[in-house]
């Protein structure tokens, strides 16, 4: 039940903010390895020290804007309006407009609930409120990975958001305290004030396109430093008389104590490239196993267009439906096939028509017997057989119908139900579906050797299977053909097809593997954080490390809190043996 919001204040108007507090911070910005009063962890410590600046010219960065986490802290104008209802006046909602980058906000104030966890993130995310006394209380959820400092102390799409909004007269003070289980050891309080501004003035406006700003660069490298190698870890250092070890950061120098052991702390320190505090291992986010499959649930979400996301215990299932029936997109495990049926059936009634599996493995094509039989094929003069076969056509690329038919040899004959009944060998196939082509496109040595992902091109939403995961590191299954560069040539693929709306947001839509629904922009940092791995571990390669010393070495140490897991299926040794092996000189 949802209900109606009683004002306490009334903050509508125009806002300017006043820079009383961390001015150099906010304008004109951080100086580099200036982590100084941020409670970084050691993994948040050695992004932003891996982080190059240059990285901010490849295309898919040059637009991107703040999170609600961070854009309060910068130039702008904060203009604030209220939505009633019309007809019985009750509060709906807080909206808020931000002129640095024209981004709008919406705090809903009628008790309505956060959305799931698999639902897409945002810049500003999703924000409820409520009065408490005279502050309005802000709590928001499913952010987009940003800035804790826009230095390269990254923030994670993990993080959560609680603010306070203070009205006194013509004086407004934002409070915000950020909690990040990936990259802080505690929350990060801020708080910024503001002027009611009679006169607003002119409006801004960010019209950003991609541009080139480097002739004939290679836009498929990652500019990062390597551990260790960033140049600029002593200049702020050196230009304010602290230690390295301040400017480093960390929670305790949030704290005035910190000013007695900055005493005792010579200030001559050994220079050189890198230096300071020295990343060391964190606890791992492990994650989670399958629950039983028999009792797991399934979840629908819309994406856009004709286009749906099944999510279950075998990943996501994308579902496009109209006129002319359902096409679906990898069919999770045979436990819950009748459940994935069910969601169907909620969306059409028309028949399953096709079924296209992504690659060969089980989580993608156990279901495949089950749903297949609960459709019925086109009948057309191309299909040879498959037309008078009894269930929906299953596609799939020829080395998946290879690798199921060898797994499948010498087994039950039921196992035949699970193949594929239509391939194609190479390229793309295509078929125009519910009045929209969707394209089916072969990807070579990524996840395995048999890789397809699905673009519906009118609902401008893409199905990428195991190349992109939310949920852990890729999958590069070596034995089966995969290898960490076609990984990293499918993940530029999928940027390249993909165009966001304003503000780097939105557009086409990206249904991952494995996780919650995303946009480009979650695309383009999986990219960043696997080239820049793969680097590393080419690096340490040609010096001659082995496969252990790479390990040692940790070289996904800071994405090993987001992505990494120690358990279960797919641990991070498991993919870093897979990159070093990818990379290794054949012998």
């Amino acid at each position: 039940m949802t209900g109606p919001a009683f004002a306490q204040v009334d903050l509508s108007g125009t806002w300017n903010p006043q820079y009383l507090e961390d001015v150099d911070e906010r304008i004109p910005g951080p100086a580099l390895v200036d982590y100084l009063g941020i409670p970084i962890n050691p993994q948040a410590r050695q992004w932003a020290l891996s982080w190059d600046p240059d990285r901010l010219g490849l295309p898919e960065h040059q637009c991107q804007v703040h999170t609600a986490a961070y854009i309060y802290r910068g130039p702008l104008q904060l203009r604030i309006w209220e939505e009633r209802d019309p007809q019985t006046q009750d509060l709906i909602a807080i909206r808020q407009y931000t002129s640095t980058y024209e981004q709008n906000r919406t705090i809903y104030m009628d008790g309505r609930p956060h959305p799931p966890a698999y639902a897409a993130h945002t810049w500003m995310g999703f924000s409820t409120g409520k009065w408490e006394g005279n502050i309005l209380t802000v709590y928001t959820t499913h952010l987009k990975q940003g800035w804790h400092r826009r230095n390269g102390i990254p923030s994670s799409d993990k993080i959560s958001l609680v603010e306070h909004f203070i009205r006194h007269g013509n004086h407004l003070t934002h409070v915000s305290v950020v909690t990040d289980p990936v990259y802080l050891t505690e929350p990060l309080i801020k708080s910024e004030d503001y002027l009611l501004n009679n006169n607003s003035g002119g409006n801004w406006l960010w019209p950003c396109e991609y541009v080139e700003e480097l002739p004939n660069a290679d836009l498929t490298k990652v500019p990062s430093f390597m551990p260790g190698q960033n140049p600029f870890v002593h200049e702020f250092a050196d230009k304010f008389h602290i230690p390295v070890d301040a400017a480093l950061g960390g929670a305790e120098t949030m704290y005035p104590e910190y000013m007695k052991k900055l005493k005792d702390v010579a200030h001559a320190q050994g220079k050189g490239k890198g230096g300071g505090k020295q990343a060391a291992p964190a606890p791992v986010t492990v994650r989670p196993q399958n629950p039983a499959l028999a009792n797991a649930e399934v979840h629908t979400l819309k994406v856009q267009g004709n286009v749906y996301m099944i999510v279950g215990p075998g990943g996501n299932t994308a579902v496009q439906v109209g006129d002319s029936g359902a096409l679906v997109v990898d069919t999770q495990y045979e436990e819950v096939s009748d459940k994935i049926v069910a969601e169907i059936r909620k969306l059409t009634s028309k028949p399953i028509r096709y079924v296209i599996n992504t690659s060969a493995d089980a989580d993608h094509t156990g279901g495949n017997a089950k749903i297949s039989r609960a459709g019925a094929p086109v009948i057309g003069g191309n299909l040879g057989a498959v037309a008078f076969e009894n269930g929906a056509t299953i596609v799939a690329h020829e080395n998946v119908l290879r690798a199921m038919s060898e797994a499948a040899e010498g087994k039950a004959d039921a196992n035949a139900d699970l193949l594929p009944t239509t391939t194609y060998f190479q390229g793309q196939k295509e078929i125009f579906f519910n009045e929209e082509p969707v394209i089916v496109m072969f990807e070579p040595a990524a996840h395995t050797n048999g890789d397809s992902m699905v673009f519906f091109r009118r609902s401008d939403v893409l199905a990428t299977g195991d190349i992109f995961n939310m949920d852990s590191y890729p999958v590069v299954n070596i034995d089966k053909g995969g290898n960490i560069q076609g990984v990293i040539k499918a993940l530029n693929v999928v940027l390249d097809i993909t165009i966001p709306k304003h503000e780097q947001e939105g557009g086409t839509y990206v249904i991952p593997g494995h996780g919650r629904l995303t946009d480009e922009h979650d695309v383009l940092e999986y990219r960043d954080m696997v080239t820049i791995i793969r680097d590393r571990v080419q690096n340490m390669i040609k010096k001659g490390m082995t496969l252990a010393q790479v390990k040692d070495a940790k070289p996904t140490f800071e994405y090993d809190g987001r992505y990494g897991s120690t358990t279960g299926p797919w641990t991070t040794d498991m993919f870093v043996e897979a990159v070093f092996r990818s990379l290794s000189p054949k012998k």
